[in-house]
């Protein structure tokens, strides 16, 4: 059995049939709008809310933060760290002012990390940059990734219905 293809076709088939056409037409109005007062988004200005450790409850979030946390967190830091992608990190990342460009960066993430999924030796320990995935088969690190992209696309889904029904 190929695993690879497995597990990256879990995510493919998310990716393709559900979350990125959802994501098809958004526009800046949408990607900034906070569902609350002192929601956690990507400023105009390229910056981004952000404090660690996070505070509780934690803040509500915007599409164009929830965006950001995929294309750095979920997909591009771990590309840099596991499959020689350039680096990326909250503090350093150009965060997109647009929602296109957002869409943009998204759709290059994803690409660069499913480019290294597929090819991944699934049997090796992930190793000291993913914490307590350190020592977990580099397929623990693959079928997390695709829970935090389901996850975390449905929660754009949900924010996009509820803007469309508040404006």
């Amino acid at each position: 059995m190929d695993w690879n293809k497995q597990l990256t076709d879990q995510l493919e088939w998310h990716w393709t049939t559900q979350l990125r056409p959802r994501l098809d037409g958004m526009t800046d109005d949408e990607y900034f709008w906070e569902p609350v007062p002192g929601a956690w988004t990507v400023r105009r200005d390229g910056s981004i809310d952000w404090a660690y450790p996070e505070p509780s409850p934690a803040p509500v979030t915007t599409i164009a933060w929830r965006m950001a946390h995929i294309i750095v967190g979920v997909f591009n830091m771990r590309t840099a760290s596991h499959f020689g992608g350039p680096p990326a990190d909250y503090m350093t990342w150009q965060y997109a002012v647009t929602a296109n460009d957002a869409l943009k960066q998204l759709d290059d993430a994803y690409e660069a990390w499913m480019a290294g999924a597929r090819k991944a030796d699934l049997s090796l320990a992930v190793g000291p940059a993913e914490g307590p995935f350190a020592e977990e088969p580099m397929a623990t690190l693959v079928l997390h990734i695709n829970r935090e992209v389901i996850h975390h696309g449905a929660e754009i889904s949900l924010l996009r219905d509820l803007y469309l029904r508040e404006s």
